[in-house]
């Protein structure tokens, strides 16, 4: 399976560049102008005339200055050779076996025991240096994953005012690249994977750490006095390789992407950047085939397959992330795959009122009100609105104390550490292609009703059977929380009470509150469109929904509309409190929250620790607020 190509920018990179973003090895300029500190192009395939690009700093190992010598020559004898590489001259020939098998060299053997093999070179390689595209560096950082470092610069093209994403990774020389892809299908078949269920988290885990050894290994062997630090990454690309994704394994490390999606070979690859929304990328595909073995390697690690008769796949990986992949002629372009890259750090409730401004303390402080005394409530919104990270965020508000349980098709929810005790995340799972072994959200909803939850959290709902067990479980006791996709509060009333959902009105009422997210397409941020309760009526025409807040997109402001009347009403009925002791505990939850966001207290877990200290002992964590003491101390 041959790698991904890391191609360079086209000089004067145009608007019609970046609508067709044409990048096939055809198109490729065969020289890109030398700059200082640009690096050297690595080879990523076995076929060294159809050569990929990449901007990286590269590394040149003993073989590749040995080579270069051996271009100058008509043949050298491994003696001679050897001077070049500190190896002996019987090591030598077992590297240029590799390379011959490659079709590189050619080694001939002289009919007198006295001469020595000898080696000529039939194919030369060689670096090719690449310029930086031209434009204004909005951003750049830097992450690892494996062992491998890569470097992101954000530009912007003067010519078509839009930002470019540029991954930068460490190459080695040319020759190095070959004998990595001979290696590479070498310990490939000498690891058995047939007895391993690679849906399995922890086998696959150990399946990963066989290869790392087994990569570690050969590189020893074959490349002798590595440094520890170039023996790592040398390890980790051929572990990309080998095992994951390839050098999409180097997006998959980067935290500020959440979608990355490969269109067709013909096309680069694109990614959805947090901060800058869909950017084209200087990586492509060398082929529509590379991008099938991609999602027949996924698809086998979901137990599950995707051929010709079966050209669509939807699964996730083993870190969560979802996974969509089709085939030509369904998709017409060429094979796509489409990754939901979920966030390896939760936002935790301290980020959305903090530096996120997703909601206001407030707003914060009610919903927090809310969750403690166990009301139930829809999060909905469109896609990508942030649903599921409000959700999630709004978990750390549960009393640890609480059996909860998840229903989820791929796990997303997380939980603080200190709550795992007593928490059962259940999933779905697909049929297997005979078309049995399914197990469905609402197979898992009634049994987890026999489960005693105090919550139940459902990642989303969607049809009327799942819509109907929710609402027997909200009207049995049960806190229920849930995801829905709509664009508003009466939207919500709308998808349950109508068809096909078609919820009885008086059971709606169940719902206590609903909270709408929403992506400001202008700005690329996610807000709290707005929390509202559901009215009481005696009829689907009658029961209805009052804002309480709402957000503003002239100011981006957030604006209380109405009283929490039936909120307040129910907290009086759960608690005892009056109305004016609820308003008290609401301001004295905001000073909270301000404390921890003026504190920087963000992380899920530290959150999570401070909402276990409040519900052991209220009065001193309010104390600690008006103190402003230090809650990373805790």
């Amino acid at each position: 399976m041959r790698g991904m190509i890391f191609n360079p920018l086209p000089r004067g990179m145009g608007q019609e560049y970046y609508n067709k973003a044409r990048l096939t090895p055809s198109s490729m300029p065969d020289i890109a102008p030398v700059l200082d500190g640009n690096a050297p192009v690595s080879s990523r395939g076995s076929d060294p005339k159809n050569r990929p690009f990449t901007v990286s700093s590269g590394v040149q190992l003993m073989i590749d200055d040995a080579m270069r010598v051996l271009g100058t020559k008509t043949e050298m004898s491994l003696e001679e050779m050897s001077k070049y590489t500190g190896w002996k001259p019987v090591d030598l020939e077992q590297v240029l076996k590799l390379l011959e098998n490659r079709g590189i060299v050619k080694l001939t053997y002289p009919a007198s025991l006295l001469q020595g093999p000898k080696v000529a070179l039939l194919q030369k390689l060689n670096d090719k240096l690449l310029a930086i595209p031209p434009g204004e560096v909005l951003e750049q950082y830097s992450f690892s994953t494996d062992n491998v470092n890569a470097d992101v610069k954000i530009i912007l093209h003067a010519e078509d005012n839009h930002p470019f994403y540029a991954l930068s990774v460490q190459t080695f020389g040319p020759y190095t690249e070959v004998l990595l892809d001979e290696l590479r299908d070498k310990i490939a078949a000498s690891i058995s994977i047939e007895a391993i269920d690679l849906s399995d988290v922890e086998q696959a885990k150990g399946l990963k750490i066989q290869f790392a050894d087994a990569t570690k290994k050969q590189l020893i062997q074959v490349f002798r006095g590595l440094s520890s630090d170039i023996l790592d990454s040398l390890t980790g690309q051929m572990l990309h390789r080998l095992y994951g994704l390839g050098e999409i394994e180097l997006l998959m490390a980067d935290n500020n992407l959440e979608e990355i999606a490969i269109n067709s070979s013909k096309t680069a690859v694109t990614i959805y950047h947090r901060a800058y929304g869909w950017l084209l990328t200087n990586l492509a595909m060398p082929n529509e085939e590379h991008i099938q073995n991609l999602s027949a390697q996924i698809a086998r690690k979901n137990g599950r397959e995707i051929t010709n008769l079966h050209p669509i796949l939807d699964a996730h990986l083993l870190s969560g992330d979802r996974v969509n992949a089709t085939l030509f002629p369904i998709s017409s372009f060429g094979n796509t795959l489409t990754i939901r890259r979920f966030a390896r750090k939760p936002w935790s409730m301290i980020d959305f009122v903090g530096k996120m401004h997703t909601m206001n303390t407030e707003m914060a402080a009610w919903l927090w009100l809310s969750m403690q005394y166990e009301l139930s409530m829809l999060i909905a919104g469109s896609t990508a609105s942030g649903k599921t990270s409000a959700l999630n965020a709004l978990c750390t508000f549960i009393p640890s104390h609480q059996r909860v349980i998840t229903i989820e098709d791929v796990r997303e929810i997380s939980l603080p550490d200190y709550m795992t005790w007593n928490w059962v995340p259940l999933t779905t799972r697909n049929p297997n292609p005979e078309g049995t072994g399914g197990v469905t959200m609402l197979d898992l909803l009634v049994s987890s009703l026999r489960m005693r939850p105090d919550r139940l959290i459902v990642g989303e709902m969607r049809t009327r059977q799942e819509a109907e067990t929710l609402f027997e479980a909200m009207h049995t006791g049960h806190s229920v929380y849930a995801t829905i996709h709509a664009d508003s509060a009466h939207q919500v009333l709308r998808r349950l009470i109508e068809p096909p959902i078609s919820i009885p009105a008086l059971e709606v009422e169940a719902i206590d509150l609903i909270l709408v997210q929403y992506r400001d397409r202008r700005g690329n941020a996610r807000r709290t469109y707005e929390i509202a309760e559901v009215e009481s009526g005696t009829s689907s025409e009658q029961t209805n929904v009052s804002d309480i807040f709402r957000w503003s997109a002239r100011g981006d402001t957030f604006e209380k509309m109405n009283e929490p009347i039936r909120l307040i009403q129910k907290l009086n009925m759960h608690t005892g409190m009056s109305e004016r002791e609820i308003r008290e505990e609401v301001l004295s939850r905001m000073n909270i929250l301000d404390w921890l966001v003026k504190r920087d207290c963000s992380s899920m877990e530290h959150v999570g620790k401070v909402m276990h200290a409040f519900y052991a002992n209220p009065d001193k964590v309010k104390e600690a607020a008006m103190k402003n003491e230090d809650p990373w101390t805790w």
